[in-house]
């Protein structure tokens, strides 16, 4: 099982080098990154789950419509991408449901960052998506964390996917820099050592950031292929893992095919 994800929030990236982006285009970005995922996911029918802000979704209503439209799931990235508080939790949950008529039963912390676990039981969520299990660089370091899905405070754990060996995360960055087979090789292998696999990318990865490198001051890791680059890449790892009878899942389905599958065992 492949669970595909996408993190649509406004883009404030520019915000961490000391660019005040005007929201209008912070949005502008991630609609437009989040049409380009949307017409690729629509081309091969397969199915994702976009973690959204509440802050997204209030500004751009008609793309969450789009995205339950295309069979798609909602969960949950909080209230807004640069702040925190603990009521964000409930509060995104509810609002996301108010808008979609659909229970919201995962979330995602923004930049996957620590998240308290009873808070996040007791916001109603039923898994959490919210850990990299490997090293970054003054980011985080969670080498001692499981690989693989688990259980803390009864809520489902969802980490994103990373290599057996070494532990090299198979995130959206990781994509944008490897040689494209490097990492469709490496997904594919985890993918059959762990029997599933998880990953993530955003919206604005796929517009054109090499165009604003120097007036954003984003760094070459991140506009490398960016664009139309990563349009053509998250195209081909679709039909490379459909070539290979891979199968696409959201978050909530996997979730209830674990659930079903303890059961079984009982």
């Amino acid at each position: 099982m492949i669970l595909l994800s996408f993190d649509i929030e406004e883009f404030d990236v520019p915000q961490e080098h000391g660019i005040d982006l005007p929201f209008e285009q912070q949005m502008a970005v991630s609609i437009e990154g989040t049409r380009k995922i949307l017409a690729c996911l629509d081309k091969y029918q397969v199915h994702a789950t976009f973690f959204c802000t509440a802050n997204f979704a209030t500004h751009a209503p008609e793309i969450i419509q789009n995205i339950l439209q295309g069979g798609h799931e909602i969960a949950s990235h909080g209230y807004y991408h640069s702040s925190f508080e603990k009521t964000d939790l409930q509060r995104s949950r509810e609002f996301l449901e108010q808008l979609t008529g659909q229970p919201v039963e995962g979330f995602r912390m923004a930049r996957m960052m620590p998240v308290d676990e009873k808070d996040i039981k007791n916001a109603g969520y039923t898994y959490n998506s919210s850990l990299n299990p490997t090293f970054i660089p003054g980011r985080y370091n969670h080498l001692d964390k499981p690989r693989t899905y688990f259980y803390k405070e009864k809520v489902l754990q969802l980490p994103a996917s990373v290599t057996p060996a070494f532990r090299l995360s198979l995130f959206w960055l990781t994509y944008h820099n490897l040689p494209a087979k490097v990492y469709r090789w490496l997904f594919y292998r985890t993918l059959k050592h762990d029997g599933y696999a998880i990953t993530y990318f955003h919206p604005w990865e796929f517009t054109n950031l090499k165009a604003h490198k120097e007036e954003w001051k984003l760094p070459f890791i991140m506009t490398n292929h960016s664009g139309e680059g990563m349009v053509r890449r998250l195209d081909d790892l679709i039909s490379f893992l459909l070539k290979k009878k891979c199968s696409f899942a959201t978050c909530k389905e996997f979730k209830q095919h674990i659930q079903a599958k303890e059961q079984k065992s009982e």
